[in-house]
């Protein structure tokens, strides 16, 4: 119950209605169907809304939950026996490390069939390699424990490791991105210099000529013997016979 009037009211949708007498709030919130909410009480004179007050508490306490997130159980079965292939355990680790760089926990089972109870340590080495394989990321938060006809491990996060991974990842990421684009630059500048010596090349041909194809030769026998004359080799006997008629 507001006792002190006047208020300095806030309307439903966040207006800021004013200073006002406290009974004329309270009618104002009874017509809205609402409810008048003290939401600052150290100011003179106090704040006060128009508000659903059930809707308020509960978005109260939703932000008093600390968050779920990363606290999830999830759970891996090596198989349905102990006689699971070697393959078969590095998929299930690849999918538990997903888990575990998400910052979830991980129960590992490994089952038991018929006569397998007799040979719990193979069972028991499946654990350990599926561990070995993670322990980069996780660490034993509870060792294999015999629960029936199967044993749990349970494996949890190393937050400090995962941390120092992710922070990897994003500078190889980085690197591999200037690397990438160094090499396009690279790629660009080899093409504008190849395309600035082709237009060079242009710009020397000379009238007439194709760049790349060298003018045909000009008969050399012509300029060099003058127009006309025959170079053909004499015959002997014609030489003979036009000495003798005097020619």
């Amino acid at each position: 119950m507001i006792r002190i009037s006047p208020i300095r009211l806030i309307g439903k949708d966040n207006e800021q209605i004013g200073v006002i007498d406290t009974h004329e709030a309270l009618r104002m919130a009874e017509e809205a169907g609402l409810d008048l909410v003290e939401v600052v009480a150290d100011s003179r004179p106090p704040v006060c809304k128009i508000m659903d007050y059930g809707k308020h508490k509960y978005e109260l306490s939703k932000r008093k939950q600390p968050s779920s997130k990363g606290s999830e159980l999830k759970e891996i079965r090596l198989g349905r026996s102990i006689k699971i292939d070697p393959h078969d355990i590095e998929i299930r680790s690849a999918q538990a490390r997903r888990f575990l760089m998400e910052g979830h926990k991980v129960q590992v089972i490994q089952r038991f069939r018929g006569r397998e109870m007799a040979h719990k340590d193979l069972g028991l080495d499946n654990l350990r390699v599926f561990f070995e394989s993670l322990e980069d990321i996780c660490k034993v938060e509870q060792p294999p424990r015999p629960f029936g006809r199967q044993f749990n491990m349970l494996l949890a996060p190393d937050k400090a490791r995962i941390e120092g991974i992710k922070a990897k990842m994003q500078r190889d990421e980085a690197e591999e991105q200037k690397a990438k684009e160094a090499e396009l630059e690279r790629k660009i500048a080899e093409l504008d210099a190849r395309e600035a010596a082709e237009t060079d090349d242009d710009d020397h041909d000379e009238p007439g000529e194709v760049q790349g194809i060298t003018p045909s030769k000009k008969k050399s026998e012509r300029s060099n013997t003058g127009k006309g004359k025959d170079n053909r080799a004499s015959n002997p006997v014609d030489d003979e016979i036009a000495e003798l008629l005097g020619e």
